[in-house]
């Protein structure tokens, strides 16, 4: 089972047990749960639940692992060809990891996959008679 969220401008499809990083929310603490309901698209396994723009009813629940989390350092710099026109900045984008914990999706049939039966093991080899020529 998977659902497709939406938080802060991006989608992000997500199943239970999944570990990603959201943009950093200040008023959360580890530990926390978040939920999302902005749900657009939702599978069990059959049909999917599409909504028209979201799923009325449907959340995915959260569980909060890193309250504030550090990504990579941006480095820009700017250069002219003149005297003393060189600039250096940088920036580093904070974020809050998060760890799905349940959907929720009214409505949604759950099919469990097929069985997978074993694979017979292979009988001894049957060997090929060589040909003269």
């Amino acid at each position: 089972m998977f659902a497709i969220i939406e938080d802060g401008g991006r989608q992000f499809r997500v199943k239970a047990g999944d570990v990603l990083a959201i943009d950093y929310r200040n008023a959360v603490k580890d530990g926390e749960a978040i939920t999302f309901d902005k749900v657009l698209l939702a599978n069990g396994g059959g049909a999917s639940v599409v909504g028209r723009p979201v799923i009325s009813g449907a959340t995915v629940t959260a569980e909060v692992v890193t309250a504030e989390l550090k990504g990579l350092k941006l480095e820009i710099q700017t250069f002219h060809r003149r005297n003393a026109s060189k600039r250096h900045t940088g920036h580093r984008q904070k974020f809050t990891r998060i760890k799905i914990k349940d959907i929720t999706v009214p409505n949604l049939a759950i099919v469990a996959p097929p069985a997978v039966e074993p694979v017979p093991a292979a009988a001894e080899p049957v060997p090929v008679a060589a040909t003269a020529t």
